[in-house]
């Protein structure tokens, strides 16, 4: 079975520049305190045991800390992007997105969700939930129902409903506590977060009834060509396009940290190979960077208007990365200069290039 750490990491981060800095830049300010409205915060310790306490106000704003301009969860050393407004604004325009071109939800969702059992109150489970734009539609779709919403910073929503619970915890732990007790389960790139993906599949299994619903979608922080194969930069292509090269320094980043880039490209086999999964489907979504078709025809059209939110998305990425690619040794100029000129191609709109979606939904063995 291949794995994403089988390639030397600081070989790649190399080809990139020879202004890479081995003096890390990284610095901690005060955390920063947030306000967050839900009627039960939790935390879990450590522990796989459901032990949990009580959300402070001090707890919350200790939840956060300041890098490089960002707020940044201040509870796992692994999953380095933003937890801030700006971050979630641009998580709530991207699931809009996804919305449009993979649908709301699998087709099995809303029989599964649905009021038709007595006595039996139905609950979703939506890990690294980000904004909350999956489980706010969730749980206003299927009121009957109740949720919970699992990050690692307190869910930022102005008026939690309530039948959704939001919990600060990192999944890494283990999901033990929620074995047996959801009828549909939900993570959506989250895989920069995640020490062993296969290992999160194998829970997330675990937390479901049976016959319940199993929901996951990832990208492989790839940028991929025209012929929609992946670009690998070198330093002796100068052709390479900025923002390859700059998505290139991501995944790298994310291995770094301990995460798994390259989950995405696995999400098939670990869902079929699953013995206690079922009737899995998987589906691939690509997006073009940018609104480069020429055509004037109705696909190129519809091509080019999500190529504009893709591009909207990918320009506040470059914002989100800053924290990851400056934490991670590289030079500050080089950092800048590079986001720089991915901005400009992307404006530009001549690059013919994608990004892939890869998903899987499943259901539980009875």
């Amino acid at each position: 079975m291949s794995s994403p750490h089988d390639r030397t990491d600081d070989d790649e981060m190399d080809l990139e520049s020879d202004r890479y800095s081995v003096a890390s830049s990284m610095h901690y300010a005060e955390s920063v305190s947030t306000s967050a409205t839900s009627h039960d915060w939790e935390m879990r310790s450590a522990s796989p045991a459901p032990s949990v306490y009580s959300m402070t106000s001090s707890l919350r704003a200790s939840s956060y800390r300041e890098e490089f301009g960002r707020g940044i969860n201040n509870y796992s050393e692994v999953y380095r992007l933003p937890a801030d407004d700006e971050e979630f604004e641009r998580l709530d325009h991207q699931h809009i997105m996804f919305m449009e071109v993979m649908g709301k939800y699998p087709p099995p969702l809303p029989e599964i969700l649905a009021d038709d059992t007595p006595g039996v109150t139905k609950a979703a489970l939506d890990l690294g939930c980000g904004s909350g734009s999956w489980v706010l539609d969730v749980v206003r779709d299927f009121p009957h129902i109740s949720a919970v919403a699992v990050d690692l910073v307190p869910m930022q929503a102005t008026n939690m409903p309530p039948n959704l619970r939001s919990e600060v915890d990192d999944v890494n732990l283990g999901l033990q506590h929620f074995y047996d007790s959801f009828d549909v389960a939900h993570a959506r790139l989250i895989s920069s977060g995640i020490r062993d993906y296969k290992g999160l599949i194998d829970n997330m299994a675990q937390t479901l009834r049976p016959r319940g619903l199993l929901q996951v979608a990832e990208f492989d922080f790839r940028v991929y060509d025209a012929n929609k194969q992946p670009i690998m930069p070198s330093r002796l292509e100068e052709d390479t396009p900025c923002i390859a090269r700059w998505m290139n320094l991501v995944n790298i980043a994310v291995e770094q940290r301990g995460g798994e880039p390259d989950a995405a490209n696995h999400l098939h086999r670990w869902t079929t190979e699953h013995p206690d999964l079922e009737d899995v489907v998987c589906g691939e979504y690509w997006f073009q960077t940018c609104p480069w078709k020429q055509g004037s025809d109705p696909e190129s059209a519809r091509d080019n208007r999500i190529g504009e939110l893709m591009r909207e998305d990918i320009l506040a990425f470059l914002k989100s990365g800053r924290p990851l690619l400056l934490g991670s040794d590289l030079d500050y100029v080089l950092v800048e200069e590079l986001e720089m000129d991915a901005m400009r191609e992307l404006m530009e709109a001549t690059t013919e290039t994608y990004i892939r979606v890869q998903s899987a939904y499943a259901r539980r063995k009875p």
